[in-house]
């Protein structure tokens, strides 16, 4: 008789480790995928109507309704759709930046003692004090924001990134390379990138949940996007006046709704590390 629990019968039951760390990254991908697509179908402009103003969550209304009649489920999805443009613009540029310091630095011990200072310079100011700035001098908005987080973000990834370079190099068939006449241009470009290509992907996927983070906070600040602007940091900057009168909903479906994203790309960022480095996969 076949004693085989039913929960282990399923086809998730029947794949291999990789096929399973394979499978998590899609389906995690799938949903980001629905809520961008559905974030820019909305209407930036949504319709107010002020017979239904703050009506708590129904089967009409997911989320509620705000102050001005607006369905707070739609408000939602587009401010979670821009903060993932936001997050994924600053974690792109923030990679592009560690990868040319990191490759700067493997150069001469002059070029890589001036990338250490300026990581040492860049992390030791707060993260969100260097974003105001940035973001003000830059005029705030969408760009604004997205230069600021990633000028901020791209430190650990460049640790990381420095540290491989500088153990390439010591290698021997880089060794070979260069008595063979090889520029530094062509081993960087022919040795070094393939074997690091994992590590810049994956470290750009795990920027990205702490850039939507600082991103949102900013922006709650007042120091990010615009009040116009349907982000979620402005959404729950404004949800704070209405808290006291008991419109709860204005405030925790936003907040929840963008951890689950944040949750989701630490999902995926965590599996493609376990996918390219076989030593975490039993992590």
């Amino acid at each position: 008789m076949n004693k085989t629990p039913w929960y282990n019968k399923g086809l998730f039951s029947s794949l291999n480790l990789r096929q399973k760390t394979l499978l998590t990254i899609a389906l995690t991908a799938l949903v980001l995928l629905v809520i961008f697509i559905s974030g820019t179908m909305i209407n930036v402009n949504l319709p107010t109507d002020f017979a239904t103003r703050m009506k708590p969550p129904s089967f009409e209304h997911l989320f509620g309704t705000d102050w001005m009649g607006r369905d707070m489920f739609l408000r939602t999805i587009k401010g979670l759709s821009l903060s993932i443009v936001i997050g994924i613009g600053a974690s792109v540029i923030s990679s592009i930046i560690a990868t040319i310091l990191a490759f700067v630095a493997s150069m001469n011990k002059y070029l890589d003692s001036f990338v250490s200072w300026l990581i040492d310079l860049f992390a030791s100011i707060p993260h969100i004090l260097l974003i105001m700035m940035i973001s003000i001098a830059l005029g705030k908005g969408a760009f604004g924001v997205i230069i600021a987080v990633a000028f901020s973000h791209w430190v650990n990834l460049t640790r990381v990134l420095r540290a491989e370079v500088l153990q390439i190099n010591t290698s021997e068939f880089v060794a070979l390379s260069g008595k063979f006449g090889k520029s530094k241009l062509w081993i960087a470009k022919e040795h070094i990138l393939p074997l690091v290509l994992s590590q810049i992907f994956v470290g750009t996927l795990l920027v990205f949940p702490h850039a939507i983070m600082h991103e949102s906070s900013v922006t709650f600040l007042g120091f990010g996007l615009s009040p116009h602007e349907p982000a979620i940091g402005i959404i729950l900057a404004e949800s704070m006046s209405y808290l006291a009168m008991g419109a709860w909903w204005l405030a925790f479906f936003p907040g929840i709704a963008l951890l689950i994203v944040v949750l989701l790309f630490d999902i995926i960022g965590d599996n493609l590390k376990r996918l390219f480095d076989p030593s975490q996969a039993n992590n």
